[in-house]
């Protein structure tokens, strides 16, 4: 079974990157938040339960009890929620799967990795900090770059995304959910293999 839910102890943490606030709705940065939804949506269950400075809830995933977050603590300081939500079910970094936006990629795509650098993204980069490795799970979501090279990042990546791009990143997110249930199922290589 992919989606459910299912007794047991919590065995992974989906972390759901974004930034809490009406302003911050729908905007590139928050397609972890909007991968948490779709989520919800699927599974009937709701990521609504204020702990370990995330909103949290829990599923079934690719066969495993997971625990999903939304970290309330803004981007740049996601790591707080996933170092105590970690300790707490003693979840190794192996199993502390990501979901982030990436301006590197185009639109909609999607880029599954085992570890390795934030590339310049602040939300991993404070999670690499506080878990003192790199070497957890991450999906990465194409948000595009702008498209004139002098454009702020922080304006584009706050950005809302038109209606024809949020029907590409509906989709996208909706394949993220489905990577990440295959990554816990099936591992890393069967989820790139399937959707990079």
């Amino acid at each position: 079974m992919l989606f459910g839910r299912r007794a047991g102890p919590i065995r992974w943490l989906l972390v759901c990157l974004g930034n809490p606030g009406k302003e911050y709705e729908n905007t590139r940065h928050n397609i972890g938040f909007l991968a948490a939804d779709a989520l919800e949506r699927r599974c009937g269950v709701k990521i609504n339960r204020l702990r370990y400075r995330a909103l949290t809830g829990e599923v079934e995933l690719g066969g495993e009890r997971v625990l999903v977050l939304k970290p309330q603590t803004y981007m740049n300081l996601s790591g707080e929620a996933v170092k105590l939500a970690g300790a707490f079910y003693k979840i190794p970094p192996e199993r502390v799967l990501v979901i982030s936006d990436d301006v590197a990629l185009p639109l909609g795509k999607l880029r599954i990795r085992a570890g390795g650098s934030a590339g310049g993204h602040n939300g991993l980069k404070n999670i690499i900090a506080h878990l003192g490795t790199d070497q957890f799970p991450r999906i990465r979501v194409g948000v595009g770059a702008p498209a004139h090279p002098d454009r702020e990042m922080i304006g584009w990546v706050i950005g809302k995304f038109t209606p024809e791009e949020r029907k590409v990143v509906d989709q996208a997110v909706d394949r993220a959910v489905d990577a990440a249930a295959c990554l816990i199922e099936k591992g890393v290589q069967e989820a790139q293999n399937r959707f990079n």
